[in-house]
């Protein structure tokens, strides 16, 4: 079975190795030289160097020049884990066993953008992995494959990330010889479900109004790899990367104001308690009494 690999973020990366180490046929690898908008992103050429299989940049993936490459090395299936546009018919047809694509959720629930970090967010305590044939929709074609797993409070987008990793990883080697032996089975989504919409800029910011256990969802979910939520003081946005739950009886008291300070540690006050900001950009530590936003 000879595979093409689409993919341009580190999960792509990890994913196209196990395909190498699992010996699979990998005849051609579609990868970008940059990325503005992947926060994880690895450009997949020097593995392909490494293991002398031809690659091809692109910044669209659509494009005539694209479809042309694909074509050529008649590939008998497309692995498309890891790329941010939508592929569209003329790609989706061109193997005969189609397009195999990857969602971090449990399709049909949770269809959409940035799962890992809408998960985390709004925290929910599971989610999970799909491998799909793609169709013209997003997230919507038939199920290979999937695999729960757990979200705990303590988790963070790092956390998530690698519990994206092991899981794939183990479904990849678990599914990868029935399609090698055309013994795999599809399984046809419902069409129930919630899709997430793109992500904006405002829903990084930290409300203090919000409970405790919101922002720490919030500012776990948005951390590294990814951009980190923020809040605003003065006039500036200042990027928090881990807070931790704190203790607050004063209920007459604001949300946003400050509390105390115990090293570079603000304690800010929230809806329902207060949190405990222990690492962030502040160049100036706000005095107590001073109110972040």
């Amino acid at each position: 079975m000879k595979i093409i690999f689409i993919g341009s973020v580190y999960f792509s990366k990890v994913m196209l190795e196990k395909l190498i180490d699992l010996k699979a046929n990998v005849v051609g690898v579609i990868t970008k030289k940059n990325s503005d908008f992947n926060s994880d992103f690895v450009d997949l050429s020097t593995i392909s160097r490494v293991y002398n299989i031809p690659f091809l940049y692109t910044k669209n993936i659509n494009n005539q020049e694209t479809i042309y490459w694909i074509k050529k090395l008649k590939s008998d299936i497309i692995f498309c884990f890891g790329w941010s546009s939508l592929l569209k018919k003329d790609v989706l047809q061109i193997c005969p066993m189609g397009v195999l694509g990857f969602h971090p959720a449990l399709i049909p629930e949770n269809r959409g953008r940035h799962p890992l970090i809408w998960s985390k967010i709004l925290g929910l305590e599971k989610s999970g992995t799909t491998f799909f044939f793609m169709d013209k929709g997003a997230d919507t074609g038939d199920i290979l494959d999937q695999k729960e797993f757990k979200i705990s409070f303590q988790d963070d987008a790092a956390s998530l990330y690698e519990k994206m990793i092991v899981n794939s990883v183990d479904q990849l080697k678990f599914f990868l010889p029935k399609l090698i032996s055309n013994s795999y089975s599809r399984i046809k989504q419902n069409k129930l479900g919630n899709t997430w919409r793109k992500r904006d800029q405002i829903d990084g910011l930290i409300d203090f109004r919000m409970t405790s256990e919101s922002i720490c969802n919030l500012v776990r979910g948005l951390s590294k790899p990814y951009f980190g939520a923020h809040c605003i003081y003065g006039d500036k946005e200042i990027k928090v990367w881990e807070v931790e739950l704190s203790t607050c009886d004063l209920n007459n008291f604001e949300p946003g104001k400050v509390l105390e300070i115990i090293n570079d540690n603000i304690k800010v006050k929230t809806s329902d308690s207060a949190i405990l900001l222990t690492k962030h950009n502040f160049e100036t530590i706000p005095s107590v009494g001073k109110y972040i936003k």
